[in-house]
């Protein structure tokens, strides 16, 4: 899995509650947070296995049991996709997800679909078919990242907003220069510490800023952490450093986790080319996208 699919899986289950009183107002009075969440992504992945090509396009994708104010046994099913591309099929995958888990399940789902992607028109919001007289049509949420007003997620108190300010940064920074991209993460940096919320969600939303809005540049990462050392030094309300470090070293052994997995897939994958098809080492090397250097090695070895 890509990083930003881990900091968006991970994010979401950090601040589901939020992300629940985001979309619901009346959160509080529909759903009993008391009761916890349910987190079912392995029963979605065997509803909807991966394909079996490991280098195929990955998805966020959550589905969550949420209780319910109406009983004590009483829940429903909150599904999550986050898109960050245009894709003609998205609708019917939706649609494909609803009626496997409606299959299994037999419970009330909603659904959210996540735009993160750059593109204007690509606004996905309902599957639709028909034919001779019969008809189906497939609604399902949509928040387009896009859409929404900086101000206005600036001035929220829910700890959901911050997120998503997080991926609007993410997606100004292809268009700001390296320095501006790094006061406009400082400002966020700044804006989350100033909030009334739990150091422990505090510490999740910076870790999520700090990695998901990339520099590009070691030396401009330095400087945002030298920032965020600072800050939370001189504000001791706030999350100390310590527990900022200590997130920043989990975050990068996991980062380290995904490259060491990603090499292995690479590896085997160069292998079964090399023992199995007459491909020169340049087209395995465009194939499984290393460099030739990375093939020539390994061919050695067999």
């Amino acid at each position: 899995m890509k990083r930003n699919d881990i900091l968006w899986k991970s994010i979401l289950e950090d601040t589901f509650d939020d992300f629940l009183r985001f979309f619901f107002p009346d959160a509080d009075e529909l759903f009993d947070f008391d009761l916890g969440f349910e987190y079912l992504d392995k029963e979605l992945e065997q509803l909807f296995p991966p394909e079996k090509d490991r280098y195929s396009p990955k998805y966020v994708d959550k589905l969550v049991k949420v209780f319910t104010k109406e009983g004590s046994e009483e829940w429903i099913l909150v599904h999550i996709e986050v898109q960050g591309y245009a894709d003609k099929f998205f609708a019917d995958r939706m649609f494909t997800y609803y009626y496997r888990i409606w299959d299994k399940y037999r419970r009330r789902t909603t659904a959210f679909a996540i735009l993160t992607d750059e593109n204007e028109s690509f606004r996905p919001c309902k599957f639709e078919h028909s034919f001779l007289g019969t008809a189906l049509t497939y609604q399902f949420n949509t928040f387009k990242v896009l859409d929404q007003s900086d101000q206005c997620l600036a001035e929220s108190n829910n700890p959901f907003s911050q997120v998503i300010l997080t991926v609007k940064a993410a997606l100004s920074g292809k268009k700001l220069g390296e320095e501006d991209l790094l006061s406009l993460k400082i400002q966020l940096a700044r804006r989350l510490l100033s909030r009334n919320i739990p150091k422990a969600k505090i510490g999740k939303l910076m870790i999520f800023l700090k990695f998901y809005v990339r520099l590009g540049k070691e030396e401009l990462d330095e400087k945002f952490d030298s920032e965020i050392d600072t800050l939370t030094h001189n504000d001791k309300t706030t999350m100390g450093i310590e527990e900022y470090l200590l997130y920043d070293a989990e975050m990068t052994g996991l980062e380290k986790g995904i490259e060491k997995g990603r090499e292995e897939k690479n590896t085997s994958f160069t292998k079964k080319l090399l023992q199995e098809t007459s491909f020169p080492p340049e087209e395995i090397a465009r194939l499984v996208d290393v460099p030739l250097e990375f093939v020539m090695e390994i061919k050695e070895k067999l």
